[in-house]
């Protein structure tokens, strides 16, 4: 029997008829990690006619369209988030009362195979909605005073990763240079779940056989440790969420020596809409606070239900505001140059989160991941590194640990960088910084290299800077006149700081409806 793999698909549970299709299937792919990817298919035979559902962990699918019966038949299936539907179609045969199944993950895609025995009625079923609470302000952590700085093991081994590659990423950290630079979260991703013992408590799998020591061996190191969950019964890769459990898990969390946990909304979808979002969260805000030790708090949501403008109401001390990022140039930029207009709800404690850092991962080169962590910084966004940092050149290295670009990103001021001038691919940003200066990002997003002028009234300046640096060539600039110039590789980017200028237009930097003069 060949692995599901990660098919998308989901639930519930009814009688069974051994006449024909009527009944609750299972189908159990083991994991190396001991878990297993369980499918059900719920079934409702009625002549050549099939309803019901098939959920595969937190992916429910609706059975909307059916052909013949037992002999030979095929489903198709639909779930939708309310924008996006995606559909998936299962050929199958009973066969000796086992339901032999077929199915695609691409329409181009082979076969996958796989067998489905009947289940008992009600296994698999999708736990009813619990009630949510009132809302209410959750006590603030006083965490992340500035962005949290870290690394994460999702974006390079997504689910292969495991105790050894954790260990093996603090090592890295506490002796290459990141812990002196200011990295200190290592957090571990989804799938480190197993189930929960018969008092309640989540247990870890195989890959994770002692999170307490764990923790202890990445404190030991002079770091910090994360942790992942959902608000649903599932994780997004199908694993035990914290649905029902927030109380029990926060608690787990802070016996075993956690202080970081990413919450992730995608296994509470089925279950609750956009606008009780808010309620779900707050439930593991309060939880946290209660189990009483210092853990930051990460909500990951993709930046749906305007999170910007409660986040920090639930507890949470950072909140994504995208989609998923990828190793490319094009997923970067449009996520990165997308949040100028959040910037208002970002603040020391609580911060704007375009998600995590791929600079090393090889999609992109060095002029590109420059541009990455510069207007990460400027953005005042959490530094997540996603590479194996145990593998890195040292061009990678320099960019991770780049501290005159890293302490624009931990200006204790809080303040979120904002776009003040774009002319077709460029555009120049700019951060107001805790003594008065500022941070500059000259940024070319063309495809070869461009002159980029900007002016020092565009900046809310009557003349020159007093003083000037180029945080990557790490040389000080001597400026005067009206205006700078620089040329920026394509894909790259110029960053300075600049001082105060010793005459500052009243109304400071003027904002994006600006225009800097480009050539």
């Amino acid at each position: 029997m060949k692995p599901l793999g990660t098919v998308l698909l989901l639930l519930l549970a009814v009688p069974c008829f051994a006449a024909d299709l009527t009944g609750n299937w299972v189908v159990r792919d083991p994991l190396p990690d001991g878990t297993f990817r369980t499918t059900y298919l719920d079934l409702h035979q009625e002549g050549s006619r099939i309803t019901g559902s098939i959920r595969v962990t937190q992916f429910y699918f609706k059975i909307i369209e059916s052909t013949d019966g037992p002999d030979g038949f095929t489903l198709t299936a639909s779930m939708t988030d309310g924008t996006n539907e995606r559909r998936v179609k299962y050929e199958g045969q009973l066969m000796d009362d086992e339901l032999h199944l077929a199915t695609r993950r691409r329409p181009d895609a082979e076969l996958i195979h796989m067998v489905a025995h009947r289940a008992p009625l009600g296994e698999g079923a999708y736990p009813a909605r619990l009630p949510l609470p009132a809302i209410h302000k959750v006590a603030d952590n006083g965490l992340a005073k500035t962005p949290p700085m870290g690394w994460n093991s999702w974006n390079k081994f997504a689910g292969r990763v495991d105790d050894a590659a954790v260990r093996g990423m603090a090592d890295a950290m506490a002796s290459n240079g990141m812990k002196e630079a200011g990295y200190q979260y290592i957090n571990i991703d989804d799938t480190w779940e197993a189930g929960r013992d018969a008092q309640g408590h989540i247990t870890t799998n195989k890959k994770f056989p002692d999170m307490k020591a764990l923790a202890d061996y990445v404190h030991g190191k002079g770091l910090k440790i994360g942790i992942y969950s959902s608000p649903g019964p599932n994780t997004c890769a199908g694993y035990e969420g914290s649905y029902g459990h927030e109380e029990q898990d926060a608690e787990t969390y802070a016996a075993w020596g956690i202080d970081y946990l990413k919450y992730d909304w995608c296994g509470a979808r089925n279950l609750y809409t956009d606008q009780e979002m808010r309620a779900l969260y707050q439930i593991m805000g309060d939880a946290l606070v209660k189990a009483g030790r210092p853990i930051l708090y990460s909500l990951c949501q993709y930046g749906r239900a305007e999170v910007w403008k409660w986040g920090a109401e639930v507890g949470g001390n950072a909140w994504r505001t995208t989609g998923d990022i990828r190793d490319t140039w094009d997923s970067m930029t449009n996520i990165g140059f997308s949040q100028d207009q959040l910037a208002p709800w970002a603040a020391p404690g609580h911060w704007n989160d375009p998600d995590m850092l791929e600079v090393g991962n090889g999609g992109m080169n060095d002029d590109e991941y420059r541009t990455h962590m510069s207007l990460w910084s400027i953005l005042a966004a959490p530094l997540l590194a996603g590479n194996d940092l145990r593998n890195m050149t040292p061009a990678i290295l320099e960019i991770l640990t780049n501290r005159e670009v890293i302490a624009v990103n931990q200006d204790k001021a809080g303040k979120q960088g904002r776009r003040i001038a774009k002319s077709g691919d460029q555009e120049v940003w700019a951060k107001a910084l805790f003594d008065g200066g500022q941070a500059i990002g000259l940024f070319n997003r063309g495809g070869a290299p461009a002159k980029i002028t900007v002016k020092w009234t565009d900046l809310g300046m009557k003349t020159a800077p007093a003083s000037a640096r180029d945080l990557w060539a790490h040389g000080d600039l001597k400026l005067d006149g009206a205006e700078y110039s620089v040329t920026v590789p394509a894909h790259g980017v110029v960053m300075l700081k600049i001082a105060a200028s010793s005459g500052i237009a009243a109304t400071g930097i003027r904002g994006p409806t600006l225009r800097a003069a480009f050539n």
